[in-house]
């Protein structure tokens, strides 16, 4: 397991608010296990879900993200593989909402050393409460 400084920028874009961005830099472990690269950390107030961790598993050209701990209840994983879409749940303190997922672009480029970037573009739908463009950008040092 390799120790990494990760710098995350998230930018959402809405109808109603317009553009919105939040970026952090945060420690995270990265390790391989076969074909499979695994990046770990935990997530910051700024993120909007502090006191869990994130884990973002790397294969084929598919990124899983997935989100552990305190206030993440269930539907808390997103499968962002370019031109699909998912279907899954996200939870809120009222119940869980319907989500769907549109990836645009995904690109997930971490090399040996631990060096590298991950980019996704995608849109979100809270079934009837809010629809969004995102992206995300992950720069691994």
């Amino acid at each position: 397991m390799k120790e990494v400084m990760i710098r995350i920028k998230g930018t959402q874009v809405t109808r109603e608010t317009g553009e919105d961005e939040m970026e952090f830099m945060t420690e995270g472990k990265l390790y391989r296990r076969g074909n499979t690269t695994y990046l770990l950390y935990e997530e910051s107030e700024l993120s909007g879900v502090p006191g869990c961790k994130t884990r973002l598993r790397l294969r084929d050209g598919e990124i899983q993200m997935k989100r552990f701990g305190e206030g993440t209840g269930i539907g808390n994983e997103i499968l962002f593989e370019q031109g699909k879409r998912y279907t899954g749940y996200y939870d809120t303190p009222f119940g869980p909402i319907p989500l769907e997922v549109l990836t645009n672009h995904v690109i997930g480029d971490i090399s040996e050393d631990g060096n590298g970037n991950i980019d996704i573009d995608y849109d979100i739908s809270l079934k009837g409460l809010m629809e969004s463009r995102n992206t995300l950008k992950i720069t691994l040092t």
